[in-house]
């Protein structure tokens, strides 16, 4: 990548100014308060955009510090860039009110998106962070950040696992976390319905089971009633047919008997006398007729008292054999509603049974489902096995990965140091010390510009090894502690690294440096 125009717009002190670079060593001179570091923040502002703070931060913050001296309302720039032999031009306004950016490739007019990534992309995936640990080395910066050592783990690790440094190791454990996350709120939400519904399913249980008691007792109840009543039904039978018996005996010792007249022996002698009276005393024909009438009279009367006699001796039987028809009527629609209701009760108590049932296979399902949660169980501990083996990788690459950083910052320290230190080693959480001897020597046990020379080193290596894409390397006044021998080997060895440098500086020293050297370079004044 190489930095070919920067338009500032309205940015800072500056308004509608342009600065040309070129490839190689770029040497910006400016002498204090000329706007150095303005140019140096709009080049990240540039690239990254520019995020307001919030609350008192947003007094003090990038945005308010190079907001425009004159008309602040346009505040915007634009930056033209060389990227695999394509030309870009990147424009942003940084206007709180109208914030807007785009990107178009010069050589064909194609506009990119940058929502969708496509400046990131040309970044190599360079993050702002990393942008500020690596290549851009501000005022007393050189020592690098933690997000550096974060970055080196994540190559690290992804590079070994996946042969693709683009993977993120820390997004890797994100993932995971939130993942074990997740399976942790499944399972408590599944655990809680589950728990809800077998409450309710062992309620309606133990509902259904109560109700199946009182059911057995009632039908247990109906079916004696039913015994009762059918042992009612046979003592009755017996009684009848003893009684039935006894009547047909007495009727048949009734008819053994001789017939006993029906009609008082009086009255037949009374109707005779009163015959023979009507004869003797009337005249004739009168006494012929009364006699007929009194005979007739007499024979209707005898007649009438043998018919009552016969009713009265056939009534007993007939009054027992109705009183036996109502009986078993009775004891018939008795039996038949007992059986109704026992039958009702049987019905009802089948349902019921195959409703409890049916609440036990529930509560079978439940546990199959309290299995489920077993499994969700089973699944956050294979999370945790596989968040703690890429810690294990993790730890296995950062000494692969820290074998080729030592090396290379080793490589770097020797040129920068004329050999005087030739082993440069960084640890995990990116510590710095050198070997000389055999003796371990920290950095709080060298000179400060040697100190500085480290952290050099480890930017540069760092940014070689995280990414292809060659950056341009951004200095502002980062040498303010290296002496002139320090100075010239650093400037010899960044011109030889085939990249862009832009070096401001409020030195001549560098400028005489680099033509003591017979290093070409480009040179800006901004104080003209």
């Amino acid at each position: 990548m190489r930095i070919q125009e920067l338009i500032i717009k309205n940015f800072g002190k500056f308004s509608d100014k342009t600065i040309s670079l070129r490839d190689g060593v770029n040497l910006i001179y400016g002498e204090n308060e000329s706007g150095k570091t303005t140019l140096h923040t709009f080049i990240g502002s540039m690239l990254y955009g520019m995020e307001r703070g919030r609350g008192r931060a947003a007094a003090t913050d990038t945005f308010s510090r190079y907001e425009p001296w004159e008309n602040p309302n346009y505040y915007a720039g634009a930056v033209r860039f060389v990227c695999g032999d394509r030309t870009f031009y990147l424009q942003r306004n940084f206007d709180k009110y109208g914030k807007s950016a785009s990107l178009i490739c010069e050589d064909d007019g194609e506009e990119l998106s940058l929502e969708d990534g496509d400046l990131a992309a040309l970044l190599d995936g360079m993050q702002k962070s990393l942008y500020e640990s690596t290549v851009s080395i501000g005022q007393s910066e050189t020592k690098t950040k933690e997000a550096l050592a974060i970055e080196l783990r994540n190559h690290a690790t992804n590079f070994y696992a996946t042969g693709d440094e683009e993977l993120q190791l820390d997004g890797a454990f994100r993932y995971l976390k939130e993942k074990k996350r997740e399976l942790d709120q499944e399972e408590r939400e599944q655990e809680l319905a589950r728990q809800e519904k077998r409450d309710a399913v062992e309620n309606e249980a133990s509902y259904v089971w109560r109700d199946l008691h009182k059911l057995q007792q009632e039908l247990d109840e109906a079916e004696d009633k039913l015994d009762r009543a059918a042992e009612e039904r046979k003592r009755n039978q017996k009684q009848r047919e003893f009684f039935q018996k006894r009547i047909q005996e007495e009727e048949r010792q009734e008819k053994a008997r001789p017939k006993k007249w029906r009609v008082h022996p009086a009255a037949l002698i009374a109707m005779l006398l009163l015959l023979i009276f009507a004869i003797v005393m009337l005249e004739p024909p009168w006494n012929y007729l009364w006699a007929i009438v009194i005979f007739l009279a007499s024979s209707l009367y005898v007649w009438n008292k043998m018919k009552d006699g016969r009713r009265i001796q056939s009534e007993p039987a007939e009054e027992n054999g109705n009183e036996e028809e109502t009986e078993e009527e009775y004891f018939d629609r008795t039996e038949e509603r007992l059986r109704w209701e026992a039958d009702r009760i049987r019905e009802e108590y089948r349902d019921k049974e195959i409703r409890y049932e049916n609440l036990k296979e529930q509560l079978e399902e439940l546990n199959e489902f309290e299995t489920g949660c077993e499994t969700l169980r089973k699944k956050r501990e294979a999370l945790q096995i596989a968040e703690k083996r890429l810690r294990v990788l993790s730890d296995q690459m950062q000494k692969e990965i820290g074998y080729r950083l030592n090396k290379r910052i080793s490589e770097i320290i020797q040129e920068l140091t004329g050999g005087r230190y030739e082993k440069l080693l960084a640890d995990d959480e990116m510590k710095l010390f050198l070997l000389k001897d055999g003796r371990k020597i920290t950095l709080d046990q060298v000179s400060k510009g040697t100190a500085e020379q480290i952290y050099f080193a480890l930017r540069m290596a760092s940014s070689e090894i995280l990414y292809e894409e060659k950056f341009p390397i951004i200095l502002d006044d980062a040498f303010a502690y290296y002496d002139d021998i320090r100075l010239a080997r650093i400037l010899e060895w960044l011109s030889g690294q085939g990249c862009q440098i832009i070096l401001f500086t409020c030195q001549k020293r560098e400028a005489e440096l680099l033509e003591d050297q017979g290093i070409e370079y480009h040179y800006v004044n901004l104080s003209e």
